[in-house]
């Protein structure tokens, strides 16, 4: 079908749903034109009823993108020597002048890994794809990595270990067929909230054809509306999976023919799983033995077994080994690679998946390739046009080793592109100090006043979903063109664009001569054929012309509407052709609680809130769904303590100390507190959540555990501000910024 719109049509730039949006121009139809707090004429959106995700659903955050796009902007390249100085406007000349010649010294004197970059979900594609070249292949380093090790590089792992790629297996059709929904460490209802409603929407059309069970320490609103809830402990998942696999054995509920046919480690992993017996577990897990029996005969009598998870899973130190536990089960019933079955990673951000793709992290190259393996190292090499031993053997430095690299005086040059990691990372004081020890911090990035501006010396204003064309991947694979509907803001310029004019400064002409993003998109299609993630029927055009498509997409491929699920035939991207049980003894926390640090901080989003606020917090309706961040703690626990409802509580870790005022609820287990992740020091209401978490990781993925630290809680007499030289700088920015926004 031929999309003949006159509106411009995109996918949403905010979670992995990837809903579609029709974006409507300022005073369409005769309407007035609406504008926002600074005067700037705003584009409406609502959902695109043709989008085969979202089928015209659409969230607060999606249907309020609009009053983002031109507040708060960064509109020309701005410079300071050293972080003690005030910034000052320089041209792109300078500023690539500055690069190249930062670059050129760092080779001649460290060599290519004394470079770094930290990219982001939020980049498009062709972003992602050019910063690989640029850094893996031009430059030598494949310190490349994303904010997507801090989201998704767990199920990255688990999907690889256990299947024998990344890749979803599943679609959101999925959510229409299934007879068990099996959502664990998801919060679904707050961060992927048009899923939830279609879960929710056919829970309440065929209440006895759906089950639903929810595994999370906290009510939220998705354990709502779960049949069960298990209230698991903090950090027991993987010793639940296990035990319910045990009890899937003991009720003979598991498919020994699917088993035999497609599997292998089995024996392995039946001696991991026999310690964990039903008594054993629920003790373990904090839940009791009855609950963990009935959910574990949904998974052994029933077919249609669909398991999502998303941050609460991945965000640990055994993440990967969660995931294959959960993927474990799949396996051990055969539910997976059918209708309504399988396991469904739900992806944190709008192009992580296609960041995947273009082998957007430390240990990738595109087309879901391996720089351990030689073999794809001397495909990639030659499809970019370099010579042979170009790209490094080794994986490069994964987010939190930068942050290590620069603690150790190791980097010249941090780069950070769409994203803010001083408010994401862990331990933010740590990363703080970090980026004063690095001779050149360059942040490309839409919005002025960000956390992470405030430590960087060089600032480049990047174009924006809206402003530059490019492709996204939600999290069922789905791939839709991004069109360009509004002009440039200032200087900006589209990433993508900005690494191919350093490449050719850098003498990398013949490589990096793009015209546009569709010869970008094109040239990474290629490097696609026969991998899984084949996409290299795909183009700009044909993304226009029939809107998104679901890979695999290989060349001859028609455009269809249909789903498409991996694995229907049973066989598998590994050597044997078989997917793999894997077996390993829960670990639990990194840090769990001790009589110093009693409580369990776990954070997480709002759903009016997304990330680190940069978007979200231009919008005043949004801000008045969640006008402050608030600690939920249980009501037996605040007595504990001596807290009270409403009052300020000082919330400390290892690693330092903040204030939060108390919501009271019962909807959090006792021994555990919630923090929402949003709040940077920038912001009014200023809590920076990350600062207590600690920086341990999954040893597979690097993942850190952000989702668990020990803390201790006590009444505080005031609200602790950012420190006298953090309000400095942040006045030193605002003096140059503030008065060319108004």
């Amino acid at each position: 079908m031929t999309d003949s719109r006159a509106n411009p049509t995109s996918q949403c730039p905010y979670c992995g749903v990837g809903c579609g949006l029709e974006l409507l121009p300022p005073g369409e139809a005769g309407k007035s034109v609406k504008r926002d707090a600074d005067g700037n004429p705003m584009w409406a959106a609502r959902g695109d009823r043709q989008h085969p995700s979202s089928l015209g659903q659409v969230c607060i955050k999606g249907a309020t993108v609009g009053e983002t796009l031109a507040r708060g902007r960064l509109s020309q390249p701005l410079y300071r020597p050293t972080l003690n100085d005030d910034f000052q406007p320089i041209s792109w000349d300078s500023a690539f002048d500055l690069l190249t010649g930062r670059i050129r010294s760092t080779l001649a004197g460290k060599g290519p890994n004394a470079i770094a970059m930290y990219g982001s979900g939020q980049f498009h594609t062709e972003d992602y794809y050019l910063a690989q070249k640029l850094l893996k292949g031009a430059l030598g380093t494949n310190n490349f990595d994303a904010n997507s090790r801090l989201c998704m590089s767990s199920a990255v792992a688990g999907y690889t270990r256990s299947l024998g790629s990344d890749g979803p297996p599943c679609c959101y059709e999925d959510l229409d067929h299934c007879s068990v929904a099996f959502l664990i460490g998801t919060n679904t209802a707050e961060c992927h909230p048009v899923l939830f409603q279609r879960l929710l929407k056919r829970k309440k059309r065929d209440p006895k054809g759906l089950t639903i069970v929810v595994v999370d320490p906290r009510t939220t609103d998705t354990a709502k509306i779960a049949d069960h809830h298990l209230a698991i402990a903090p950090g027991t998942d993987l010793a639940l999976l296990h035990g319910l696999a045990r009890l899937v054995i003991q009720d003979n509920g598991f498919d020994s023919d699917f088993i035999d046919a497609a599997t292998e480690g089995f024996a392995s992993y039946t001696q991991t799983i026999n310690a964990w017996t039903p008594g054993k577990t629920a003790k373990f897990c904090g839940i009791t033995e009855q609950d963990l029996r009935a959910v574990g005969r949904l998974w052994s009598r029933k077919e249609g077994v669909l398991s999502l998870w998303s941050m609460g899973v991945n965000q640990r130190r055994e993440g990967t080994a969660v995931v294959s536990g959960l993927i474990n089960l799949h396996l051990l019933t055969g539910e997976i690679g059918k209708p309504g079955a399988g396991p469904f990673s739900l992806t944190g951000q709008p192009n992580a998946m296609g960041g995947r793709e273009a082998g957007g992290l430390a240990h990738l190259l595109p087309g879901y390739r391996l720089v351990t393996n030689p073999e794809h190292r001397a495909e990639v090499e030659q499809a970019w046009g370099f010579a042979k031993n170009s790209i490094a053997a080794t994986p490069g430095l994964s987010a939190w080793q930068q942050v290590e690299a620069m603690e150790q005086g190791k980097l010249d040059l941090w780069w950070v592109a769409a994203t803010n990691p001083l408010v994401s990372m862990p331990d933010l004081e740590r990363v703080k100090n970090a980026m004063q020890r690095c001779p050149l911090v360059v942040v490309s990035e839409a919005y002025a006043d960000t956390e992470t501006s405030h430590y960087a010396h060089l600032l480049l204003p990047a174009a924006q979903w809206s402003e530059k064309a490019g492709a996204m991947t939600n999290s069922e694979r789905r791939v839709t063109y991004c069109p360009s509907f509004r002009p440039l803001h200032g200087e900006s310029r589209p990433d993508w664009e900005v690494f191919a004019e350093l490449g050719r400064r850098l003498g990398f002409t013949e490589q990096f001569s793009y015209k546009s993003s569709a010869e970008v998109y094109a040239e990474f299609t290629t490097l696609t054929e026969g991998r899984v993630c084949d996409v290299s029927g795909l183009s700009h055009g044909l993304l226009q012309a029939h809107g998104s498509q679901q890979w695999p997409f290989p060349k001859g491929h028609e455009p269809t509407r249909i789903s498409k699920r991996l694995y229907v035939g049973k066989r598998f991207p590994t050597a044997s052709g078989r997917a793999r049980f894997q077996s390993e003894a829960p670990l639990g926390l990194a840090e769990p609680p001790c009589d110093v640090y009693p409580l369990v901080l776990t954070v997480g989003r709002y759903l009016g809130q997304w990330h680190t606020m940069t978007r979200t917090g231009m919008v005043q309706r949004l801000n008045d769904m969640h006008p402050e961040p608030r600690l939920e703690m249980h009501p037996e626990d605040a007595k504990a303590y001596g807290l009270d409802d409403n009052g300020l509580a000082a919330i400390t870790s290892r690693r330092g100390t903040l204030t939060a005022r108390v919501t009271l609820t019962d909807r959090i287990r006792r021994g555990s507190v919630f923090l929402p992740m949003h709040w940077g020091f920038t912001q009014a209401e200023a809590c920076e959540a990350n600062t207590l978490m600690h920086e341990q990781s999954c040893p597979i993925s690097k993942q850190p555990e952000l989702k668990a630290s020990a803390v201790v809680v006590a009444p505080a007499v005031s609200v602790m501000k950012p420190a006298e030289q953090q309000t400095g700088r942040l006045e030193s920015l605002r003096r140059l910024l503030i008065p060319a926004l108004r």
